[in-house]
Parts: C-alpha cells; structure tokens; sequence
C-alpha cells in the first residue's frame, strides 16, 4: 500500500475517471452476538473485505432504520433552521464541539463544499444542554447504538488477528468517539470542489453514515468505486491507526466525496480515535507485540495520539497519508 499517491495518480483520481462496476462488499451483521455459526462466517467475510478493500458495508447490524433516518433529518434540521442557533457552535479552538463552513468555487482555494457540525461523544460525553437542540436526542441515541457496535467490531478484529476479543478495547482502540456531520448543499459547479478530498482516516475505524444522494468513493486498484447507497446500512472504513498498530495487517484505504449539484446531501462520520488532548500524551501506540516475530518485524515507530494527529492534520496534505512519516 502506497503511503502517499504519485504526482501521476494523483493526477489521475483528481480528474475523476468514470467509477468502474465493481461494488465494496456488503456483509449481513443478523446473528453475529447469537449464532456461533454465522459468527464465524460474518469473521471469514471480515477478513476478505478487510484484505481487499479496507471498506465494507453492513446489513442488520442492529440500529434501527428509525435511528438512522432522524439522526440524517437531525443533522439537516440543524443546517437549515435559523442561522443565530448556530453562531454558539461556530469553530474555535479546543472545543468539544463545533460548526464550520468550508464553501468555494475556486480550485485554486480546494476548499469543500460542505457545512459541518462536529461533536466529541466519548469518552466524556457533553451534557444534553452543550449539543444543539435540532439533533440533540438522536445524536445521543444514534452514538450509544454506534459505540455498541464499534465494540462487537473491534472484537471480531480481534478474532481476526489471532488475538483475545477484547485485545483492541482493551487498549482503547474503543474509548473515544469524534462525530462529523456534513451537510452539503447543492453545488452550482461541481466539478470545481469537493465534498471531501481525497485521505484516509485517521482513527483506528470509522463508522459512516449516508444519505441516498451518496457521492462517497473508494479507490480501488487505482479506480474510484461509487459507494451506493443502499436503505438501512452502514459503511465501516479502517483507519490510519489501525493499521499502524497492526502492522499492516490492516489497510486504510483512500477515499473521497464528490460535491453534487443536487442537495442537499447529509454524510455522517463517527470516528473512534483519541480525542486530541495534552493528558492523551502519555499513551503510545505501536505494532501490537502479539503480532511481532522475528520473520515480522515492527513496520512503524511507535508515538502518541497528538503527536500523530498533530502531524497528520498540521502537516498533512490531499492525497497523503500521515503513516509514512512514521515508518521505521
């Protein structure tokens, strides 16, 4: 895996060539807590789209479809009210929760066609009062079910890796939640900006949640793959930290939104990683122990979650990923 896209490639997903007719996998989560039997083939469907993609998406993965649908009208309920409830939640520096408009038509700015609300929900969730009124209970609702199933996740990563269940929990791959809802009104020139431009993740896993206008694509034997929208599931993408921590057992893969000149479009990420604090220091990770011998040696150095999210949003640029810079 390529840590950072060759000017050429970079070249060539900037201009956008028609997505090919290949689609990510689409995995049934129904049993995976109550039947050993369909828990071992939900693993063994892991571990293909793991391998080969980095992203998958999830059928009866337990939120209920009504959860999924007012946390989406939530998030446009909030975007769409008047504009003085939002002035409290305008960006500044070191809150746990903020809006923010990034809206241009200038390529040379690059600047995304989005609106977003962000929210950190765990490990210390606001209280009800700090999160806006129009998505205040669902938010709460919505991550509750989101952190529950990031937990039966990280789990069967677990599995996946040889390791105890509890392996990634317990060294806080499932502690801390970030919350981005995007909102992306129609744009009037879309092929000048971008809903989202083209990364990888930063966290251990993301869970996303979209609309069915969709415009997320994944990059995929260097062809961008439309991630249709299908009613009631959720997208799961493995993050940069997670790879880092398993030594490039997992992959996170590139990806990117398209602006679009229908809206408006509501994609929702919540992302577990270290929230960015000073105190969140002394934590270092690096390639699990347990997955080390001496025919795989370490591939990354280890560091802590603000040194790396430090370089990986301060110094970090489209089309890069940060785990380069901390290759052995």
């Amino acid at each position: 895996m390529q840590h950072q896209l060759s000017r050429t490639m970079t070249e060539k997903i900037k201009s956008g060539p028609p997505p090919v007719d290949v689609k990510i996998p689409v995995i049934d989560f129904a049993g995976v807590n109550t039947d050993s039997t369909r828990r071992a083939v939900i693993i063994d469907e892991i571990r293909s789209a793991c391998d080969k993609w980095g992203f998958f998406q999830l059928v009866n993965h337990g939120i209920p479809a009504t959860t999924l649908e007012e946390m989406i009208t939530g998030i446009r309920r909030f975007n769409e009210q008047d504009p003085k409830p939002k002035k409290s939640f305008i960006l500044q520096k070191n809150r746990r929760r903020s809006h923010s408009t990034l809206k241009s038509t200038c390529p040379e700015l690059w600047l995304y066609w989005r609106d977003t609300l962000t929210c950190v929900m765990a490990p210390n969730p606001p209280a009800p009062e700090e999160i806006p009124e129009a998505c205040r209970y669902i938010l709460l609702d919505y991550t509750n079910n989101v952190m529950s199933l990031g937990h039966t996740l990280f789990e069967l990563l677990s599995e996946l890796l040889g390791l105890n269940p509890n392996h990634l929990k317990d060294i806080g791959c499932a502690e801390g939640l970030y919350v981005m809802g995007h909102y992306s009104p129609a744009c009037p020139e879309p092929e000048l900006t971008m809903g989202t431009g083209i990364h990888t993740d930063s966290g251990f896993l993301t869970v996303l949640l979209q609309d069915q206008i969709g415009g997320l694509q994944v990059l995929h034997d260097d062809q961008w793959i439309d991630v249709t929208p299908i009613p009631g599931t959720l997208i799961i993408n493995l993050g940069d930290m997670l790879q880092l921590i398993t030594n490039d057992k997992y992959i996170s893969m590139y990806h990117r939104v398209l602006a679009r000149d229908v809206g408006p479009r509501i994609l929702i990420a919540s992302f577990f990683r270290t929230y960015i604090q000073l105190e969140n220091a002394s934590r270092v990770y690096g390639p699990i122990k347990e997955l080390l011998s001496e025919d795989k040696q370490p591939i990354y150095k280890e560091t802590n979650a603000v040194d790396y999210f430090k370089f990986k949003h301060v110094e970090g640029v489209e089309g890069t990923s940060a785990l380069a810079h901390f290759k052995l």
